[in-house]
């Protein structure tokens, strides 16, 4: 399986190259010297940014996550991480703790000589000792395989992608001349291609996270350990997605929205193989699962969980989980139902309004269609925000729904202690995660106004810290699970979220405006 993993890998930079390639041939003999000094500029902003991007993001841990460095890891850790250097020759790594109770790790830095590593203290609040040594194998795994400067390269196409049709687009609207219009035309194929390179580097991404799971597994012996640690703070955990571009940090978790979720499944302080099946329904069956990690830089959990498994007989163990359930419906009817929900509204807009241009009819009917997208969109609002029948539950419960996305919500009240923020440790994050007696969950603290947020986030969210919250709201998945709260109550008193009054109220402004402007 790593020869594999490492020929794909290979397989698809050499790919992405090779676009590139073909791309600069064109641009060299279209569009002559211009372009290619932005391709060489674009390549030494790259390389700077590579350079510097290790003591850049240590600023920011240091300032914005709060990140201590030089801490005490326990003993067993820092043994097997000396081990390792030892045997793949990388140097000790700058090991950082983010005092959050939300668990995450990950890696950044340049090469094995210059590597950092981030541990949560919910990593090891949530894993025993076997748990905690696989999550951090998984990262150097990622540290030896040289994946920072691996995606680095592999970066750097789409950025010159980007920047070869951006000076070609806009050489096309200064000049009419044939040689422009061809150039205009590669421009175009670039852009093309640019987006093409940005899925292929995803695809990338997801590869080298099956890797290091080979590494982790293979440095441990223990398949086991590292499935268990996925299934107690996986199926969704990220970091802040502009730190991982800016940094290249490699976490265990997908890094692209800030979303945070984990689940404990546990029985008598052992995992429950039927809560973490019933938790892996919705990946394994519903068709936006495929969608969303289409567009992660993480293979879904449940893949993972599976993938692992199958090592298991190596190392003379038992397959860690063995998915058996039998689909006993279709979910492909709710999928079609809920892309129709997603792109009526602006479909029936663009419609309307290309109508309304050709045709030059009165501009009551213009008003008219909009109306109709508007009535669609709110729709889709309540959909996802669904006003009645919010049912107390628990984290298991919600993770096993499996007619759920970010289109359709299921009302819901949990009660639990908030252990730390949706964005372990970064100060500007006014998300929480929450722990019930059987799960944690990613919360979303969302007012209608952006800077309201950030003030939450700087002097009021602490104080929810290690307390007991009972939280009103629509649980949702995209991929990740999370609860967007309506409202949030503390010792007696209830924090209200106006996002929800405040869209309704906009919705009837449009509304009356458009039958206003339909008459006047």
């Amino acid at each position: 399986m790593k020869k594999s993993i490492l020929g794909i890998s290979t397989l698809t930079l050499v790919t992405l190259y090779g676009l590139l390639g073909a791309i600069i041939i064109l641009v060299f003999f279209l569009a002559g010297g211009e372009v290619l000094t932005g391709v060489i500029v674009s390549l030494i902003v790259l390389i700077i940014q590579f350079l510097i991007s290790p003591w850049l993001t240590d600023i920011s841990m240091k300032w914005i996550y709060r990140a201590k460095f030089g801490e005490e890891i326990p003993l067993y850790l820092k043994e097997f991480i000396e081990k390792e250097c030892e045997k793949y020759n990388v140097k000790y790594p700058k090991i950082a703790i983010i005092h959050d109770g939300a668990p995450n790790a990950f890696t950044y830095g340049r090469t094995k000589k210059d590597a950092r590593l981030v541990l949560t203290d919910g990593i090891f609040d949530l894993l025993d000792e076997k748990e905690v040594i696989s999550v951090v194998a998984h990262e150097i795994g990622h540290i030896v395989h040289y994946d920072m400067m691996f995606m680095t390269a592999a970066q750097a196409v789409p950025l010159i992608l980007y920047g070869i049709y951006e000076i070609l687009a806009k050489r096309s609207n200064n000049d009419r001349d044939n040689d422009d219009n061809k150039a205009a035309i590669v421009g175009y194929i670039a852009y093309i291609l640019y987006i093409i390179s940005q899925y292929i580097i995803l695809y990338l991404s997801r590869t080298r996270e099956y890797y290091a799971d080979s590494f982790s597994v293979e440095e441990t012996k223990n398949p086991s350990s590292l499935a268990e640690a996925l299934v107690k703070i996986g199926f969704g955990l990220s970091t802040n997605s502009n730190l991982q571009r800016s940094s290249n940090a490699l976490g265990i978790f997908d890094a692209k929205t800030s979303k945070s979720m984990v689940i404990t499944c546990m029985d008598n302080g052992k995992v429950s193989k039927d809560k973490i099946k019933n938790a892996m329904k919705w990946e394994m069956w519903n068709p936006w699962a495929k969608w969303f990690e289409l567009n992660s830089t993480h293979p879904l959990i449940s893949k993972r969980l599976l993938e692992i498994s199958k090592r298991a007989k190596e190392f003379n163990q038992e397959p860690y989980i063995v998915f058996d359930l039998q689909k006993t419906e279709s979910y492909v009817d709710d999928f079609l139902l809920e892309i129709l929900i997603s792109f009526a509204p602006i479909i029936v807009s663009i419609i309307s309004i290309v109508v309304f241009i050709i045709t030059d009819l009165n501009k009551i009917y213009l008003c008219s269609g909009l109306l109709i997208a508007l009535l669609l969109s709110y729709i889709k609002f309540t959909r996802a925000h669904k006003n009645s029948d919010y049912k107390n539950t628990n984290v298991e419960n919600l993770l096993s729904e499996v007619k759920v996305s970010h289109i359709t919500s299921v009302p819901c009240t949990l009660e639990g202690n908030i252990i730390g923020r949706g964005n372990p440790g970064c100060i500007f994050n006014e998300d929480f995660v929450i722990k019930d007696s059987t799960g944690i969950i990613f919360l979303d603290y969302n007012q209608p106004l952006n800077i309201a947020n950030k003030i939450f986030a700087l002097f009021k969210s602490e104080q929810y810290f290690n307390k007991t919250v009972k939280v009103t709201g629509w649980y949702r998945r995209s991929p990740v699970p999370y609860v967007e709260i309506k409202t949030m109550e503390m010792d007696g008193k209830i924090k209200k979220i106006w996002t929800y009054p405040f869209t309704k109220v906009v919705y009837i402004i449009g509304f009356i405006a458009l039958l206003v402007m339909a008459f006047i």
